[in-house]
């Protein structure tokens, strides 16, 4: 059973809490080192997308839209996330 780990990060200028399992943190981080980006701005694409994005990923909290990215990441149903890539 993972503990649920609370982190602030900021997110747009501003500092939120995000909550998440050890692996999803360990997964965001490795996406971000990959793709030569720091994690804040991962989180960020990440926030923008459920907020702007498809309607499917639309009105989730941050955390959870989160876990779909890292899941469809690894699934292979999301886009490159190095820049100009």
């Amino acid at each position: 059973m993972s503990l649920i780990g609370k982190r602030s990060v900021v997110v747009w200028g501003h500092k939120t809490s995000v909550s998440l399992e050890p692996d999803f943190w360990r997964c965001l981080n490795g996406i971000a080192r990959s793709a030569g980006r720091p994690i804040a701005n991962l989180i960020e694409e990440v926030d923008h997308n459920r907020r702007y994005g498809p309607q499917e990923e639309r009105n989730t909290n941050l955390s959870s839209a989160l876990r779909l990215f890292v899941l469809k990441h690894f699934a292979g149903d999301s886009h490159d996330p190095r820049p100009g890539a």
